[in-house]
């Protein structure tokens, strides 16, 4: 079993324009004013539309949590907003299928 420690979750509206990494880091940086010093790992799932974020530390992270009380905006070039929303995201249950595994291995 394992779990996301220090990481959020930003999901952008669907119905929004696409966004290029470049104005995703620009974001991250801008709006939620998060110094890539303590950003460890950045994730981009496109199809889902969701930015995951891990953060060196927890502290961090429940300020941004409780600073953007959850929810924040995103201003696209053409001057749409979008709605993003930010929570803990959580790991449900995933199914791996490993071809070839040494029967060693439990």
């Amino acid at each position: 079993m394992a779990e996301r420690l220090n990481t959020i979750v930003c999901t952008f509206n669907s119905t929004s324009p696409r966004i290029t990494t470049y104005d995703i880091h620009e974001w991250i940086q801008q709006v939620l004013r998060i110094p890539e010093q303590i950003v460890s790992t950045i994730k981009i799932v496109e199809i889902k539309r969701q930015v995951y974020i891990k953060l060196i530390n927890s502290a961090n992270l429940q300020a941004l949590i409780i600073e953007t009380n959850g929810q924040t905006e995103y201003k696209h070039h053409n001057g749409v907003l979008s709605i993003v929303n930010i929570a803990l995201p959580g790991m449900g249950t995933k199914r791996v299928c490993i071809a070839k595994l040494p029967p060693e291995v439990k």
